[in-house]
């Protein structure tokens, strides 16, 4: 008997009594995505261990939660996050809040203004990127996306300032409360922008957010995520990014929240000498589980991939690293690196690493490398001969080993708030061992 590679989502029933009140239900195309995504997600579920995917993340708990929309007035959460030198917009319970925001720009616009205004544009490129097909986090999000933004830059345009997007979610009284944020970037010809996702909030929720960008030729994205959730949350993340020729696409995603978190990214790098960095941190405790998966496909010749993921792993935790690249038959003099190295600080806590390469031409250089362990024994020692106490030199170590990645964030505001929640991390150690 075969055995079901899907997690039954009861969920995806209330999509017919949820889908009257989603935004844009007026409109035809938007009404046949959402029900597209809902019918695969009623027939798909979620990816059990079965699939390879996700053989080291368990969705079953979150299938068996009582999953219910925001309450339409969610309290805001303190302490929203803050960087220096940004635009910043604020969402909380899955909606705009004008009044915490900085106030809209002229490229810039939340998806329910985009859909109040019936462009179609925004027909022709929703969904365009990120399709609901058999993506269980993009279907569940198409299916029941109630806000979230849209940036649209035309040819040569560039941001003044990184463009900050807060989404704080909100546990509910009703039970797990979902929240299915939805992101587009459609970046111009030689366009430029940098923009921050974070993520915070309280209590017991299902941040499911859904991030499509397009990369015009010769424009410049970067794209920075910070994952705060909640430590009861369950954080299911997926980007894609699609990069023309000569662009080029740089992410950072910083990873302290959530009981459960997995973020996805899906690369294509779609036209000759378009490039992609990939970088990312992961700081876990107790018996936090987070997930990075990565794909990058090179599809046409002449491109270049960099990615490089640090995790340092306390207690309990387990931490786990995928990482994919394809070289397609045409695409020759393709440069592709990628390494994965994270530091256990107990002896509870546990590292999977899996890259891959996956090539079919032959005028290529490409590497991957994986490492754990502990904390360097020479290290320690020359530390603390000098006098330094064991934690201390331990904080020193660590703050070392993450700010290789931390140091290249161009951005100076923006690097000083990750160096910030980095020493913030390190300062709590121990306390949910």
């Amino acid at each position: 008997m075969k055995r079901a590679k899907n997690i039954a989502l009861p969920y995806a029933e209330t999509f017919a009594d949820a889908k009257a009140g989603l935004p844009g239900s007026g409109l035809p195309w938007l009404v046949t995505l959402r029900a597209d995504a809902a019918g695969h997600l009623a027939e798909n579920g979620l990816p059990s261990r079965k699939v390879e995917a996700w053989k080291y993340t368990n969705l079953t708990a979150l299938a068996e939660s009582a999953l219910c929309a925001p309450e339409p007035d969610s309290a805001v959460p303190d302490d929203l996050p803050q960087i220096e030198g940004t635009h910043r917009l604020i969402f909380v319970g899955g909606r705009y809040r004008a009044d915490l925001s900085d106030g809209a720009l002229p490229t810039v616009c939340t998806l329910i203004n985009a859909l109040d205004s019936k462009d179609d544009w925004l027909e022709a490129n929703l969904g365009r990127i990120a399709k609901p097909n058999g993506h269980a986090v993009v279907n569940a999000n198409t299916a029941f996306m109630n806000d979230g933004c849209v940036l649209r830059l035309t040819e040569g345009a560039k941001l003044d300032r990184p463009l900050h997007l807060v989404f704080a979610s909100v546990g509910s009284a009703g039970g797990v409360a979902a929240h299915h944020p939805r992101i587009l970037i459609v970046a111009g010809k030689d366009s430029q922008a940098e923009i921050i996702e974070s993520h915070v909030g309280t209590g017991a929720y299902w941040a499911n957010p859904v991030t499509e960008i397009e990369v015009g030729a010769g424009a410049q994205v970067r794209h920075i995520k910070v994952q705060a959730d909640s430590l009861d949350a369950t954080h299911l993340a997926y980007t894609r990014a699609v990069v023309a020729t000569g662009g080029r696409f740089d992410s950072f995603v910083m990873t302290t929240g959530a009981a459960l978190s997995r973020s996805e990214i899906d690369v294509v790098l779609d036209g000759e000498d378009a490039n992609c960095r990939l970088d990312g941190i992961y700081l876990l405790r107790g018996s936090q589980h987070a997930d990075i998966a990565t794909y990058i496909d090179h599809a046409k010749p002449r491109c270049d991939s960099d990615e490089t993921y640090k995790g340092v792993l306390d207690g309990n935790s387990r931490g786990i690293f995928q990482g994919k690249i394809r070289v397609a038959p045409d695409a020759q003099q393709t440069n592709g690196n990628q390494l994965s190295r994270a530091i256990l600080l107990s002896d509870g806590a546990e590292m999977n690493a899996k890259p891959e390469l996956e090539i079919y031409a032959d005028d290529v250089k490409c590497s991957h490398g994986a490492t754990t362990g502990e904390l360097d024994d020479d290290s320690m020692f020359y530390l603390r001969a000098r006098g330094i106490p064991e934690d201390t030199a331990r904080h020193l170590l660590v703050r070392a080993f993450i700010g290789e990645i931390v140091d290249e964030i161009e951005t100076p505001g923006t690097r000083n708030y990750m160096e910030k929640l980095v020493e913030n991390w390190l300062s709590k150690r121990g306390d949910a061992q």
